[in-house]
């Protein structure tokens, strides 16, 4: 085969390279557009970082999130700040 080289088909090699280099792109679109989105809330008064806070917390599960709140007060307790 032509496009074979060293025992590697370089066409599907560059192939998936060139799928991953236009997701790539695409995925810098996309954070570009929650930069946008977090600007817009933060000039309607909203804090983003408690914002990404509240999206991590909601993207755990509900006993994953009971554990990590546990914990952060506990933490808090444990260096006076509560």
């Amino acid at each position: 085969m032509a496009d074979e080289v060293g025992g590697i088909d370089s066409t599907r090699l560059t192939s998936y390279f060139d799928r991953i280099e236009r997701l790539e792109e695409e995925v810098k679109g996309i954070r570009a557009d929650i930069r946008e989105i977090f600007a817009e809330a933060k000039g309607n008064g909203f804090d983003p970082k408690v914002m990404r806070q509240v999206l991590r917390l909601r993207k755990m599960n509900p006993a994953d999130r009971a554990e990590a709140e546990f914990l952060m007060e506990a933490y808090k307790q444990a260096l006076g700040m509560e």
